[in-house]
This record gives C-alpha cells, structure tokens and sequence, in this order.
C-alpha cells in the first residue's frame, strides 16, 4: 500500500490556514482527528472519517484556536500533540515561548508553561504510566521536562551547547529521551537520573576519537532538526542541515551506516518527519523541498518521491490504520496520499501470467516451495 501512495483526488483536506503549517498529528487512540499548527499560531482540528460514504469527499474542519481566540498562539505553532491516551486534551507548543496544554471539548488552555526562549519542539511519551513530563526543547540548551500532574517545569536536563531543535521519547522504554541540537550532537537521557546524558551519539562510532585528543562525538556535521523513533523503539532516525539521515541502534548507541544519499535540509528549525508503522519494509517519509522523500527505513532505498505541493513541505505524518500519509506545506495546504486501489484482475487469468514489472524487486516474493532449493 505503501508503495502505491499517491495524491489522492477524492479526498481533500479543508482549507483553514492562512499561512504555512508547520505540524499536523494524527491521535492514536482511533486514528480519526487530526491536528494542524500554522505559522500564525492557529491550530485547527479535523475529522478525517468519511461521514458523507461519497467517494469523493473532504476531511471537514471541527473547530479552530483562530486568531480572534483570546487564546490563541501569538507567534508560529511548531509543535502539535494529542495526548496519547484520549482525545480529550492536547498540547501546542510555539514561537511565542509557551506550551500550552488544551481542553479539547471547552478550547480553553487547562495549563500554560512559559519558557526563555523561542519553544521548538515538544512531545509527550505515548507508552508511559509512571510519569507525565512533556520534554520540550527551546532556544536554551537545557532541555527543559515539565509535568502535567504537578504543572511544575524545573526539572532540567543539562548537557547540550545549543538550541534544541528536536525531542522524541521511546516509544519502547517510558524515561528514555532523545535530543537534538543545532550544536550537531543527538544525546539520550534516563530522565530518572540527575548526573546527565546516558549517551551521546557518534556518528563514527568511536573511530575517530581514537585518533585526536577531542574526542567530541557528533552525531551530524550540522543542526540535528530532527528525530524520529521506529515504531518499536529498536532504532532512531537522525536527520541534520548536513544533509543526511542517519539510522541509529537505540540500545548500543551505533551507527548502523545506512546510506540515504544526499538529504537536502535547509530548515532553521525542527524538521517533522514520519515513519511507517506495521509496514515490512518499514518506510520514512521526508519533507524534501517541495516534495516528500520515501525511503526504506534499513536500506536507504529511495522508493518515490511524492509531489503535489507547491512550496516547502514542513511536516507528515502517517496514519498506521489505512497506511496514509498526510503533509503539511508552506503553500498553506495539507495533501492527503492515499494508496492507489489495485486494478482487478479478472477471473479468466490467473496471477502467474500477468507481467510482474510493476513490482519493486525488494518486494517480490522470493519463496519457493520446491525440495531442491
């Protein structure tokens, strides 16, 4: 399916923003509402169901945090998150150096976290019990944890040189924390422990500190602006203004190599990109310019690039239910890519005699069921 994505004509998101939208995020609890963060701070809510049955039909907007909102953003939302475990609450994070925690049946904030410096990146865990801390990553170089029970945010995690462009949590171990800064270094934290990071990434695996006395491990030779786990948490995705990916082992802290080629990054700030879930191979789609990147997550295959938008792509995000993929673009518009519907095959032919050219050769099945082989 997912190698069939195309744009779809039948659906269309509705047009509320007036300017660029920087994040969009699917709630996981029924894969059906959407969020969307634009550069005038507005943030607008969606149904994506299909509620007419029509084939042709679009996502309808339920309600916005628009600029009249005595609430609303005053600077970019760069950052939207539902709470992972219902859909009664969500979170924006923005230019104007707050996080602000909403009521989403009342669209009043239940909380706001102020903060020094311009907020670029915040994410709540979606697998933990224990705790409740929203990681979020500023201008300062401390990353800065702050808990819904309490509403207290003093707890800090000190380590990095630069502005914090990306934050992720595990989504496998609920106090494991990945950071990324413009200072090039991708860190992991227990954010149990107070002493510091547990480890910093290096993109050389150690080999060349070995060599010289400054043994500094980078993880990009630019800004980290990105970080994404797989869905199992096994493996993290690196991207950075070097103009690479990089795939990581998030138990041993290596770097597996994979080679994507040339990644072009020009973002000044966090990069929001997506990874397929329960797809085998597992893919990574890639804001690239105007298009969309995919590649396969573990051997840096370029599948496709998916075009349609007319400026910048700034985030996707994927939707594991139906594998769809939608994107968020600086020409203000959010495009859904939806799996082509497979042509029948009719009766009278059987499947052996039909050319197989449309098949990628990573995905042809190479089993066989004689003795011999």
């Amino acid at each position: 399916r997912v190698l069939s994505l195309e744009l779809n004509k039948d659906r269309d998101v509705e047009r509320i923003h007036g300017s660029g939208i920087n994040t969009l995020d699917i709630e996981p609890v029924e894969g059906r509402y959407m969020l969307s963060g634009g550069s005038d701070g507005v943030i607008v809510l969606y149904d994506l169901e299909n509620l007419s049955r029509k084939p042709s039909y679009t996502c309808k907007a339920l309600f916005s945090v628009g600029r009249s909102h005595p609430d609303v953003h005053r600077f970019s939302v760069e950052t939207v998150q539902w709470y992972p475990h219902d859909t009664g609450m969500f979170t924006s994070s923005s230019f104007d150096k707050t996080l602000k925690i909403w009521d989403t049946n009342t669209l009043q904030p239940a909380d706001i976290f102020h903060f020094e410096g311009t907020v670029y990146s915040h994410h709540m865990s979606p697998i933990a019990t224990k705790h409740c801390l929203i990681a979020v990553g500023t201008k300062s170089p401390k990353v800065q944890l702050c808990d819904l029970k309490s509403g207290s945010s003093s707890h800090i995690l000190q380590g990095h040189r630069q502005a914090v462009l990306a934050v992720s949590w595990s989504p496998r171990h609920e106090y494991i924390l990945a950071t990324g800064s413009a200072d090039g270094k991708v860190k992991l934290w227990d954010v149990r422990r107070a002493s510091g990071c547990l480890s910093t990434l290096d993109q050389h695996n150690g080999e060349k500190s070995k060599a010289s006395s400054e043994a500094a491990s980078t993880a990009h030779n630019g800004r980290v602006n990105g970080l994404c786990y797989t869905s199992d948490g096994l493996h993290l995705l690196t991207i950075g203004t070097d103009d690479r990916m990089r795939l990581w082992n998030s138990s041993t802290g290596d770097n597996t190599l994979v080679n994507y080629g040339k990644v072009c990054n020009e973002s000044r700030k966090g990069l929001k990109f997506a990874i397929s879930c329960g797809c085998n191979p597992e893919f990574v789609f890639v804001p690239y310019g105007s298009t969309i990147a995919v590649y396969t997550v573990f051997t840096g295959e370029l599948i496709t690039m998916l075009r349609g938008h007319y400026s910048t792509v700034n985030c996707c995000v994927f939707q594991p239910h139906f594998q769809e993929l939608y994107s968020g673009s600086k020409d203000c518009n959010i495009l859904a890519w939806i799996p082509a519907p497979r042509e029948p095959v009719p009766d009278d032919i059987s499947e052996k005699s039909l050319p197989q050219q449309h098949l990628n050769p990573a995905y042809e099945d190479a089993w066989s069921s004689s003795d011999d082989e």
